[in-house]
């Protein structure tokens, strides 16, 4: 029987090239979507830019640009880093686009309806120099935790996410003024009302959840849920569908999230799909996919939003949250320029060794530190002197000895033991979300091949034994046929040239099984190694 699996990768702000940490929090997504696909489940996989908010803004008002032509370049720019990284979204849209606009202003009516939105007067940071309301990320200011200068959200020295009220010697960003309160008002939505819930929540799913976001959603509840403003003193982003705001615009906490929801309402249009069947399946599995710093959006936000609409939509089921990837020490920033970008790292050295990498050494369970060297060595060791080394050492015997002809031989039942296990452990792994003990029982599998054609020496055996020589050859084409099969949700691109060369297929996460004679293809080198 077919599973109901929807996936959602967290939405990047669209106002600079993705580095390397964005790659990391959401390449598990891809994975995922991959290995579900192969199981030929029912999957949708969705994600989409951020447009709004102020750091487009900001970044507009830098470059004398409006904010859409910042936004709708650094679109189409993660557009084509996600393409060059073989992510296989079924739908990647922005928060710009009418249908999620629509949608955003309809589901802000309903939570009125509902009586979870009230209207709220209240003192705000505004600049007299530059004549208007400030919102946190035009505000600089000093950290009341650490005493280093911060954003009016938050903190890059200590990470602490900051309330506006909070912050100390606060000035606008734009000019550098000091900023005054003013009386404004605006909308709020009733979060302190799902306090209960979303207790309730954490207790039930705290086994499917990575433990870093049980802990973090924890933290959040110990605090209180406090309610929240949901719109802000903009000209940029969704409008507000109620009387006396149209100086306002909603604010992009509340209407980013709403994406999974606008987004996979249309791919089940697309596929012709009934969207509240789907979205209200108890049996439905949902898959969110993000950075540590996205935690408390996605365990304690979104599902308050679902709840709030009273429709019996599914909470999120597996939290899918990593660490930061950091350089020097330091979180990557796109405002100090302390990063490496994906286009860099794909452009040099490819999909596939960049993709591995990540997974095997990336954060998920805590914040790494990123060098070159690192990431060299792994790539020589794993990807060329594992891998690599055991596909070419054995086809290059073949195209010399036997003019690329594989002899049917008998499998070795040990390998196809090992073979099952493998499969069986690997599909665990990537349904529970650890894609790093995935990634590592494939390469153990890998290793046990290298083992097992050194221990059987088939360049003596082709002298001495033939029969002997195309059973243990033939044990190995079939252990490449199924690594090809493990590696495709992780390695598309070198599962692909692996088939190609054997001429198998890789469709379907279960045992490649094969037989007959094989003539393989020609037999380019899987990985090049890196020099230091």
């Amino acid at each position: 029987m077919k599973r109901k699996v929807l996936i959602g990768g967290a939405w990047p702000y669209a106002n600079y090239l993705l580095h390397i940490g964005h790659l990391a929090a959401l390449l598990p997504g891809d994975i995922i979507a991959r290995y579900y696909r192969k199981c030929g489940d029912e999957v949708i996989y969705v994600s989409g830019s951020d447009m709004h908010g102020t750091p487009i803004t900001q970044r507009a008002k830098k470059e004398n640009k409006t904010p859409f032509e910042i936004a709708n370049f650094y679109h189409n720019e993660d557009v084509n880093t996600f393409n060059l990284y073989n992510f296989s979204y079924d739908l990647y849209i922005n928060t710009e686009s009418e249908i999620h606009k629509e949608n955003v202003k309809r589901i802000v009516k309903l939570l009125n309806d509902n009586g979870y939105i009230y209207e709220k007067e209240e003192l705000q940071d505004y600049c007299e120099n530059c004549n208007c309301f400030l919102s946190d990320r035009e505000i600089v200011g000093t950290c009341p935790h650490c005493g280093g200068k911060c954003d009016g959200d938050q903190c890059d020295s200590c990470l602490s996410s900051l309330e506006t009220s909070e912050v100390l010697d606060k000035h606008c960003k734009t000019c550098g003024n000091p900023s005054s309160l003013k009386s404004n008002k605006h909308l709020y939505f009733k979060l302190s009302n799902f306090q209960g819930d979303i207790q309730k929540l954490v207790e039930e799913r705290k086994n499917k959840w990575r433990r870093q976001a049980v802990g973090e959603t924890n933290k959040f509840l110990e605090m209180g849920l406090i309610d929240r403003a949901i719109t802000r003193q903009l000209n940029w982003g969704v409008e507000v569908p109620i009387e006396g705001y149209e100086d306002k615009r909603i604010y992009v906490w509340f209407e980013a999230v709403l994406g999974y929801l606008t987004a996979c309402e249309e791919v089940c249009s697309q596929k012709g799909i009934n969207f509240e069947e789907f979205i209200t399946d108890k049996d439905l599995t949902s898959y969110y996919v993000h950075g540590k710093d996205n935690i408390p959006f996605h365990t304690v936000i979104y599902p308050s939003l679902l709840l709030a609409m009273k429709k019996n939509y599914n909470l999120p089921n597996k939290i899918i949250c990593s660490g930061y990837i950091n350089m020097n020490n330091e979180k990557m920033s796109k405002s100090k320029g302390n990063l490496m970008t994906a286009n860099e790292m794909v452009n040099t050295y490819g999909a596939d060794s960049v993709r591995y990498y990540l997974i095997a050494n990336g954060p998920e369970k805590k914040d790494i530190n990123f060098s070159l060297d690192d990431y060299i060595t792994i790539h020589n060791k794993f990807l060329v002197g594992v891998l690599g080394n055991f596909v070419n050492r054995n086809l290059s015997f073949i195209k010399k000895k036997f003019d690329s002809v594989i002899k049917e031989g008998k499998i070795d039942s040990n390998i196809v033991e090992l073979t099952r296990k493998t499969y069986e452990s690997v599909s665990q792994m990537i349904e529970a979300g650890e894609l790093r003990s995935a990634i590592e029982t494939i390469m153990e599998y890998v290793t046990s091949g290298n083992k097992y054609y050194d221990e059987n020496e088939p360049w003596n055996l082709a002298k001495n034994n033939i029969d002997k020589f195309n059973d243990v050859t033939y044990t190995c084409i079939y252990m490449m046929a199924n690594i090809a099969n493990l590696i495709e949700p992780f390695m598309p691109d070198t599962s692909n040239k692996l088939c190609e060369i054997l001429k198998t297929s890789n469709k379907t996460f279960e045992e490649i099984t094969i037989s007959g004679d094989i003539l393989i293809n020609e037999l380019p080198l899987l990985f090049n190694r890196i020099e230091q």
